[in-house]
């Protein structure tokens, strides 16, 4: 039998914590190891408990889910963990900066019940909780924020190939419409996805629209 998902509740509210807590602890694949209200007390809790995925959310008192997710998931945390934001505003710049710091993805908090269980499923397989559609939203308001980085695409590692398929991605497409593009199979799709990310060491989809924009890849 599968090792249930281990998952952190982090949220200021009360009730919002025991609405999750219990929404989650129902599900015969998921369990509850640990419940916090600040940022601070979950980035303790996560060292401890090891957790597969931590719902945070973004505004709380001591250390906020921005700053927590940053210390939890962000660049060179020897141990990352998937995080998962949940937010009260859609695409808001306390998300767009919460990506940035590592999270995999984010929901909003009067989603369904269903939808936070996929959320969770679908960031423990280390995939990113966002839809091609919420990509290009994302990437449409936020983009210009994106400063590129030094350095020019001809110092990354990637293929020709490779490149074309990032590039697609950070334009919020999904594998079928990047198959349907470059006219390849989807499983074809998915093994220069799963190479660009390990390539460029990233986590999921999210980073490497964000990793696109700051190599000035696209614009």
């Amino acid at each position: 039998m599968t090792a249930p998902i281990r998952v952190l509740v982090c949220d200021d509210q009360a009730l919002i914590r025991t609405g999750f807590s219990t929404i989650i602890d129902a599900q015969p694949d998921l369990e509850v190891v640990g419940e916090c209200g600040d940022g601070q007390a979950a980035v303790g809790l996560a060292g401890r408990l090891r957790p597969d995925v931590v719902v945070m959310d973004v505004r709380m008192p001591v250390l906020d889910g921005i700053k927590a997710t940053r210390l939890l998931a962000g660049a060179g945390v020897a141990h990352p963990v998937k995080v998962l934001v949940v937010t009260t505003f859609n695409l808001d710049e306390y998300v767009y900066e919460a990506l940035r710091a590592g999270a995999s993805g984010f929901l909003l908090k009067d989603a369904p019940p269903a939808q936070l269980l996929h959320g969770i499923r679908t960031v423990a397989t280390g995939a990113a909780l966002l839809a091609p559609e919420v990509t290009r939203q994302l990437v449409g308001r936020y983009a210009a924020r994106i400063r590129p980085a030094e350095g020019t695409p001809d110092d990354v590692a990637l293929t020709p190939r490779e490149l074309e398929v990032l590039r697609l991605i950070a334009g919020g497409m999904s594998n079928s419409e990047i198959a349907a593009t470059l006219v390849i199979s989807q499983e074809t799709v998915k093994t220069y996805v799963s190479r660009i990310l390990t390539k460029l060491d990233l986590r999921d989809r999210v980073q490497a629209v964000v990793y696109a924009y700051r190599r000035g890849l696209v614009t």
